[in-house]
């Protein structure tokens, strides 16, 4: 199988920095793409010495590029074994390679032995995104994907959206062109066309929109608001390349303005930069690099900018995004970041994913887009937006069987964003009292049939994220230690109107709701009167009690006991005659109103017996002073034993 230059060309050349040291003919073919001829030359030089640690790997990347993926995995493990100190990015090629072989469990068995050193999104992504793999398709998304007429025998990538038209880059010779030395190929170029109403792409011509250069442009991106264009070119004085003390001819990132002038946005003689993506609302700079301090190969960046001016470092988008893989082609649309990886947990090479931009710019876990738009081969390049007449239009490149070339790039319609379907909560746990965020509650998600899916912690301010694999029957509950706790089912529509917007849970803390009144545990109530000389629940009355009823409904394993006082006006028999009615009127009242038989263990009048000054028969008190000693109390008998 010919190697596709291009869909590995922006991963590799940043790294060929090479021509100042001595290599073996092995070396040589290896850096010049020739794998196959470079795995005889290793094997040659393996029969008459040994290979260097470098060397052997090269040897393992050089089967996984021509597919030999059960040698490629038999020579990273070895190295692993031998040196757990493996790159991430080899340490990613090998379980790359274990996975292409469907030696799962070894795969999950590797990365238990790194997991105190990897970063805990990447084994979160992982599991998710096997599980989401293994228990959805895109079988009832209402796919129309089409190769573009507009494709070459050669390859083809790298779609962006210029006005009425599409820009790609493209190696197919056009004589304007010089040879690439190591690939043979001609240097990429810039192509434009026209899209018809079904979005088919036919008969490319070299775009004349921006700079010309003998060297390579690529990767092109036009800012509609700034009516700019960004692109990828070669680091070149106009005649010449330009290399660093190292040798290495790096890739710059420039800016051509609508009037026709030109500037560089990102150069560094030492670094290459990738895949530009300019984001308006916010004047970001994302792009693909590796800076060789970042979690892998690529790591996706961003800076901001003013017109083009750099205001910032780079950013790198963090562990949630960037992997021991190489990320590379980020786009938004509508509040999602796409970009592509090869991790070791997707359908291929290249796979496509897709992650929610939250409101403080953190991201949701990037879920696989799914057969389709990725395939078991290089698959990246995504972009899409709105069209009028079927829905959603979009691109991306794939070097997948049956193509025109090495890479082609690929048309789709579809009626709703492409992607594994989820269910991504993001929001609040606030406590109903203060309305406070609950530092550290518990949010789970459970099934149908009542199995737990996911528990997460809120953070300090009771904010929380939780996504998962999409089910038609989820009951999301929120609860904390001393807290209420917070259950409500939904099912399909349900399910995707609550994901629009912040899905916020109340809960009430109990300690907000209970008090210590004579030595006793009670809940919290305002102090109301029965009419004189009755018993009957006045709607007054009613108003207080129907706060025991909400506090018996969140924390029904609570134990009461209902107590009644009057004061000692009256004869004492008859107060606490009274006092038991009025004791037993309350809980019948609760009773009615749903709280458990069970749960009220007593219910007693006590008279006037337990006075709270010195009021008694015969002593001239003040109404005031009476007053306090008529008093009704719900204590709750086991708060010591529950916490």
């Amino acid at each position: 199988m010919k190697f596709n230059f291009v869909a590995i060309f922006f991963i590799i050349l940043s790294s060929l920095g090479f021509a100042q040291q001595k290599k073996s003919k092995g070396d040589i073919l290896f850096f010049e793409y020739s794998y196959n001829q470079a795995i005889i030359e290793y094997q040659k030089e393996l029969r008459e010495t040994k290979l260097s640690n470098t060397q052997y790997l090269n040897l393992a990347d050089s089967y996984m590029k021509i597919g030999n993926y059960k040698k490629a995995s038999d020579i990273y493990v070895d190295i692993f074994q031998k040196d757990t100190t493996m790159s991430k990015y080899h340490f990613n090629k090998m379980l790359q390679s274990l996975s292409k072989t469907s030696e799962l469990e070894k795969v999950k068995a590797f990365l238990a032995t790194k997991e105190d050193k990897l970063p805990k999104e990447l084994l979160e992504n992982s599991s998710f995104n096997y599980e989401l793999i293994a228990t959805n398709s895109n079988d009832d998304l209402d796919f129309e994907i089409f190769n573009i007429s507009g494709n070459s025998a050669k390859a083809d990538f790298s779609p962006t959206f210029y006005k009425d038209k599409l820009l790609f880059s493209s190696d197919r010779p056009d004589g304007s062109k010089n040879i690439y030395g190591p690939s043979g190929e001609a240097y990429i170029n810039i192509y434009e066309s026209k899209m018809d109403l079904q979005g088919n792409v036919k008969d490319p011509k070299p775009f004349k929109g921006i700079s010309d250069s003998k060297f390579h442009r690529a990767t092109p991106y036009y800012s509609e608001e700034l009516n700019n264009i960004f692109y990828v070119l070669s680091n070149s004085d106009g005649e010449n390349l330009q290399f660093s003390d190292t040798g290495k001819n790096a890739l710059s990132i420039g800016m051509t303005t609508a009037q026709g002038s030109f500037k560089f946005i990102l150069r560094d003689p030492d670094t290459s930069f990738y895949y530009p993506f300019y984001e308006a609302s916010t004047g970001r700079l994302f792009f693909a690099a590796d800076f060789g301090d970042g979690y892998g190969g690529t790591d996706i960046y961003f800076v901001y900018t003013n017109d083009g001016v750099i205001m910032s470092s780079p950013t790198n988008l963090g562990p949630r995004i960037n992997t021991p893989g190489n990320e590379i082609a980020p786009f938004i649309f509508e509040n999602s970041l796409y970009f592509s990886s090869d991790i070791f947990y997707g359908l291929g090479g290249m796979d496509i994913y897709k992650s929610t931009i939250h409101s403080d710019n953190s991201f949701s876990i990037p879920i696989n887009l799914g057969p389709g738009i990725n395939s078991s081969k290089d698959d990246f390049g995504f972009i899409i937006k709105n069209n009028d007449t079927n829905g959603l239009l979009g691109y991306f490149s794939s070097n997948r069987d049956g193509g025109k070339g090495g890479d082609d790039i690929y048309g789709f319609n579809v009626k709703e964003k492409p992607g594994l379907k989820t269910l991504a909560l993001k929001g609040k746990v606030v406590n109903l009292t203060s309305n406070d965020g609950v530092s550290k509650a518990q949010v789970r998600l459970i099934d149908k049939d009542g199995k737990l899916i996911k528990e997460i912690f809120a953070d300090e301010n009771g904010e929380y994220n939780v996504e998962i694999p999409f089910q038609n029957n989820i009951t999301i509950e929120a609860t904390k230690e001393k807290h209420s706790i917070f259950s409500v089912t939904y099912q399909d529509n349900e399910l995707e109107a609550i994901q629009e917007k912040a899905f916020n849970m109340g809960i009430k803390f109990l300690d907000d709701l209970i008090e210590e009144q004579e030595g006793q545990t009670v809940i919290k109530l305002k102090k109301f009167y029965f009419d004189k000389r009755q018993s009957n629940i006045t709607p007054e009355i009613a108003q207080e009690l129907d706060k025991v009823v909400d506090v018996m409904t969140r924390f029904p394993q609570l134990q009461l006991r209902v107590e009644s006082h009057t004061d000692s006006r009256g004869g004492s028999s008859s107060n606490f005659a009274l006092s038991q009615k009025r004791a037993d009127a309350i809980k019948k009242y609760l009773l009615e109103q749903g709280v458990q038989a069970g749960s009220i263990l007593y219910s007693i009048g006590y008279g006037e017996d337990k006075l709270l000054n010195g009021c008694k028969d015969g002593v001239f008190c003040l109404d005031m002073l009476h007053n306090k000693n008529e008093r009704s109390l719900i204590v709750v008998l086991n708060y010591n034993i529950l916490y």
